[in-house]
Formats: C-alpha cells, sequence, structure tokens
C-alpha cells in the first residue's frame, strides 16, 4: 500500500552504458548528462552515486561495432565490458546491488534481440541457450541480479536453470517481464546502437493496445522463477503497474526509459516547466502506481533532484 512517500535512494537503480577499453568518456546527445564510459571512468562516476545512498547499478554492454556478429557472441565473452565492469565495481563498492542486463541486441550485427534462424525471424529457444550463458557469465563475475531483457517465451527459466546448474542460485533474476514495443527507446538505441537493421522487435514485445497479454507475461515469468517483475517504459503505464501490483507479491520494478527522460530535459530546456518539479511529479506517480524499485536515469541526479 502506497504510504505518500517517493521510495528513497535505496531503491533507485542508475542504469548505465560500459564500452571496453579504457579512459572513454562518450556523451550521449541526445540523454544529456549521460554518457558512455570505459570501466575507469565508470568507477569515477559511481562513487558520487554511492554517496547519494542510490542503491543500485545497472549494467549495459556497448560492445565496439568489430566485435558484433550474428549470434551475439561477445555478449558472454568473460573479458566483456560487463563482465569487468561487474568485477570492478564489486571490488569498489561492494555493498552496491549489480544488475546487468541480459540481452543481445547491442552484441549482433543485425540489432534484434536474439539469434535469428534460416527465415530471419528471431529463434527463441536458440536465443535463450544464449541469455543463459550470458547470465552465467554476469554472475560467475559478480552480479547481484541478472535481469533479462529480450522478451523470448522461456527465458526466465532458462536462466534459472542456468544459474542454479553452475552454482549460482542466489543471483537474482529481474525479468523485464511487461516490456511493451513503445516509441520511447530512441534515445536507449542511439546509446546502445541497437536499432534493427531490418524488421521491429513488435514480434517479441507486448502490444501497449493489449494490456491482458502484457500482464500475462509477468505472470509467467512469476511462475518461472523471476525474483522481481518489470514495467517498462512507466510514465504511459500506470495502469499496468497499478493492475501488477495488485496480482502479484513480488517487487516491482518500474523502467523509466531513455525517451521519458529526455523529453523531460527538453521541456525544461525550453522554460516550458521546471526540471525538479517535474522529475520529483513523475517519479512520484510511478511510486504511486505500485513500482517498489525506480530503474531511472535520473538516479545519477538524485542528490541533485531530491536533495
Amino acid at each position: 500500500m502506497f504510504d505518500g512517500a517517493l521510495p528513497g535512494p535505496e531503491k533507485w537503480v542508475w542504469p548505465a552504458f560500459v564500452v571496453e577499453g579504457r579512459g572513454r568518456r562518450e556523451p550521449i546527445a541526445s540523454m544529456p548528462g549521460q554518457c558512455r564510459l570505459s570501466v575507469d571512468e565508470l568507477i569515477r562516476d559511481v562513487e558520487p552515486v554511492v554517496r547519494s545512498g542510490v542503491g543500485g547499478l545497472l549494467l549495459f554492454g556497448v560492445p565496439d561495432a568489430s566485435r558484433k556478429d550474428a549470434a551475439g557472441r561477445r555478449a558472454f565473452h568473460e573479458q566483456g565490458a560487463v563482465q569487468k565492469a561487474v568485477r570492478a565495481v564489486k571490488r569498489a563498492f561492494p555493498e552496491l546491488v549489480v544488475f546487468t542486463d541480459v540481452c543481445l541486441c547491442a552484441y549482433t550485427d543485425h540489432g534484434h534481440c536474439g539469434v535469428l534462424d534460416a527465415r530471419g525471424e528471431v529463434d527463441n529457444d536458440a536465443t535463450n541457450a544464449i541469455l543463459a550463458r550470458v547470465a552465467a557469465t554476469h554472475a560467475a563475475a559478480g552480479a547481484d541480479v541478472v535481469a533479462p531483457s529480450a522478451m523470448m517465451d522461456g527465458q526466465v527459466a532458462a536462466l534459472r536453470q542456468a544459474l542454479d546448474r553452475e552454482g549460482f542460485a542466489q543471483t537474482l533474476i529481474m525479468s523485464y517481464s511487461t516490456k511493451f514495443a513503445s516509441s520511447l527507446y530512441g534515445p536507449f538505441r542511439e546509446a546502445e546502437a541497437s536499432a534493427p537493421k531490418k524488421g521491429d522487435r513488435r514480434g517479441y514485445q507486448a502490444s501497449y493496445a493489449d494490456p491482458r497479454q502484457a500482464l500475462l507475461e509477468s505472470e509467467l515469468d512469476e511462475a518461472e522463477g523471476a525474483d522481481i517483475l518489470m514495467v517498462k517504459p512507466s510514465l504511459f503505464y500506470g495502469d499496468i503497474l497499478f493492475r501488477l501490483r495488485e496480482r502479484t507479491r513480488l517487487p516491482i520494478a518500474a523502467y523509466n526509459v531513455s525517451g521519458e527522460y529526455s523529453m523531460l530535459i527538453a521541456c525544461a530546456e525550453r522554460g516550458w516547466g521546471d526540471l525538479r518539479g517535474l522529475v520529483r511529479e513523475s517519479t512520484m506517480a510511478l511510486a504511486r502506481s505500485g513500482a517498489d524499485l525506480l530503474i531511472s536515469y535520473w538516479a545519477n541526479r538524485y542528490g541533485e533532484i531530491f536533495g
């Protein structure tokens, strides 16, 4: 039951983009205040986030274009950007909860979230086998929570089986369980260079016109063993958050996505609203709708906006 208070900083998770190499800091034009960071630069930026009390970090890998292939193999490389970042972050900030995104879209040369079959369609089962391998490498590096976002049928069960088999029974799974085919992912796809080269993702992401099916996706993931459910995007989906809150006792994460972040900045830059007020009101709406965790690009500015 919502008590009228915004979740404290310990319930916030900052999504960060990690690249390979050293000394790399690449501002993301469509997401002011966010950058693609090499591991050494990431550690510098995480320090003030931790000081502000933010409790979690969600890592996305951004491989160089030359490392992409049809199967996204760099995603499960032990020396990949995410795997290196997890190890470095846990050494520097052992109490910080580290989440890792488990998907292939940034790692495939075609930009889809899974491997393609001979017809050019995403092969669900073959993709699950690779996602499970990715999750196991993240857990081995020290990730506390793995977060499958590919929206493959059975992906949670595949990850749970692999994690248990590899000795990572304590690693949690936060499923992107109700993830919509949305127009609000544009800045993120720029940040990750992960837009599909052909077709779109409506075949495996939920339709925003079909809330029953979207909610069913979360119910199925809970049955498969998810520890945390998610609604993504969030600001346009308060009704979905509320309805999911009524159906489950699991924690629910609201992903305050890139387009939602950038639209508030654009509004404030044009003098059409106060940024601090816009952010505070919009994130309160997510908590009011039932979110327990807020995955938000505002997290690295928590002290500025909520202090």
